[in-house]
């Protein structure tokens, strides 16, 4: 059996828990703690060291995923999740553009761990004021080959679609290294 580790990433209220939620096959392993600060009611927790879900593909292959907290006063959690991660997923709230700065920043930040392959979830894309995905790799100031999908974190295929397209990404990345080695 093949593990593969996936961190979930990006800022506070992106969408990270519910997108390790609508796909795996445990109940999500959560550190979600009540907010307190009024500053902060958008919701009414939030993840302070991880999530954890499982998803078995086949017969042969499981996908681990890590979601990481979103708010910075948790980001030595950062480091310590993307131990051993083969790739990321970087969760964007695509409604609110207060939050883009920071999402680049948390991209940056799990570039500068290691160079695994990643891709960029536009999530929200089902409500009306979604800034669309190509509009999102501009102010991200993404490189042409990252690719940045369209997803509802409450739908599980559009997340399948993401996980899949990250998978996709480290096997190439994998089969490139066995290729070279030989």
């Amino acid at each position: 059996m093949q593990a593969v580790k996936m961190v979930i990433t990006g800022p506070f209220s992106a969408g990270k828990t519910q997108f390790i939620g609508s796909v795996s096959e445990i109940d999500v392993v959560s550190t979600e703690r009540k907010i307190s600060s009024m500053a902060e009611q958008v919701k009414e927790s939030t993840t302070v060291a991880m999530d954890f879900g499982r998803i078995t593909v086949g017969d042969d292959l499981v996908l681990y995923l890590f979601g990481t907290p979103g708010q910075r006063r948790f980001d030595f959690m950062w480091d310590i999740l993307s131990q051993g991660m083969l790739g990321f997923v970087v969760m964007v709230d695509s409604t609110k553009p207060e939050t883009f700065r920071e999402a680049k920043r948390i991209l940056e930040t799990f570039e500068s761990y290691a160079s695994t392959p990643y891709v960029v979830a536009a999530n929200k894309q089902d409500m009306e004021d979604a800034w669309e995905p190509e509009d999102l790799r501009i102010i991200l100031r993404l490189k042409p080959e990252v690719k940045i999908l369209p997803c509802v974190a409450t739908d599980k295929e559009s997340v399948k679609n993401a996980l899949l397209e990250l998978l996709y990404s480290i096997l190439d990345q994998l089969d490139q290294e066995n290729g070279d080695k030989s």
